[in-house]
């Protein structure tokens, strides 16, 4: 069995409405860092769900050190994202090969 975190965000704070993600203040920042934790195991998986939430799945021992990793964000220390909720999760079925 494998645990993870399920942690949901969502945009807010100075997020411009009228773009489209790509296009938003810091985005290449934003992107790099959530490349870095992909690349480093952080993140397994992350997406919107829609316009203004946020899933990630992330490898982490606990809240405390999934909030300081992600603090480094420039869109969480603008409040363009803020993690709404960080859940634990086991996972008992994986697909992916």
């Amino acid at each position: 069995m494998k645990r993870l975190l399920l942690v949901s965000l969502q945009h807010g704070g100075p997020w411009d409405w009228s773009k489209g993600m790509r296009e938003q203040e810091l985005w290449d920042e934003h992107a790099a860092l959530m490349d870095a934790f992909v690349e480093d195991g952080l993140i397994v998986l992350g997406g919107p769900l829609d316009e203004k939430d946020v899933l990630l799945v992330v490898d982490a021992d606990d809240e405390e050190s999934v909030r300081a990793r992600f603090a480094a964000d420039p869109w969480i220390e603008n409040g363009m994202l803020t993690i709404t909720s960080v859940q634990p999760w086991t996972v008992l079925l994986d697909g992916r090969a």
